[in-house]
């Protein structure tokens, strides 16, 4: 790639209702407002493991599944209503399943130009058990990753 040619037309932004994921969201904002690029606000949703206890019995699938997609719109909605997206053109894609890998393979299949991610989601438990999101971005992506403090 040559960087005195590289004009990003597709932006990924993935969020995840941190300070730091909605700080990346409002740099995606406004990066895609100044280039004139498209824009996809992106957030994975992790199943939790045992959020019915340890005595309690596992939910059903719609149980589950409502909950879950309720949470992903929310925190979009969120999101949405805090940055500026005047003028750009956008959309918002909720999933389920690991969030780094799913980033990855999202960023990929729409040809992003950039992945733009916070720095830190998890907390230090979380990272510590399952690693770091930004990590595994960084790592994996076929584009340029812009990790936002």
């Amino acid at each position: 790639m040559d960087a005195s040619s590289w004009d990003p037309k597709i932006i990924v932004v993935g969020v995840d209702g941190s300070t730091q994921s909605r700080h990346a969201a409002a740099v995606a904002a406004a990066m895609a407002a100044n280039i004139s690029a498209a824009l996809h606000i992106v957030t994975i949703v992790r199943p939790p493991e045992g959020w019915w206890g340890v005595v309690g019995s596992p939910p059903t699938a719609t149980a589950l599944g409502n909950t879950l997609s309720e949470a992903r719109t929310e925190l979009l909605d969120s999101i949405i209503s805090e940055i500026d997206l005047d003028g750009v053109d956008y959309e918002t894609v909720e999933d389920i399943g690991d969030p780094g890998r799913m980033l990855v393979d999202y960023a990929a299949s729409v040809r992003a130009d950039v992945l733009i991610i916070g720095k830190r989601g998890a907390g230090p438990i979380e990272r510590l058990r399952l690693g770091s999101v930004a990590n595994h971005v960084v790592h994996d992506a076929e584009c340029p990753v812009l990790v936002v403090p």
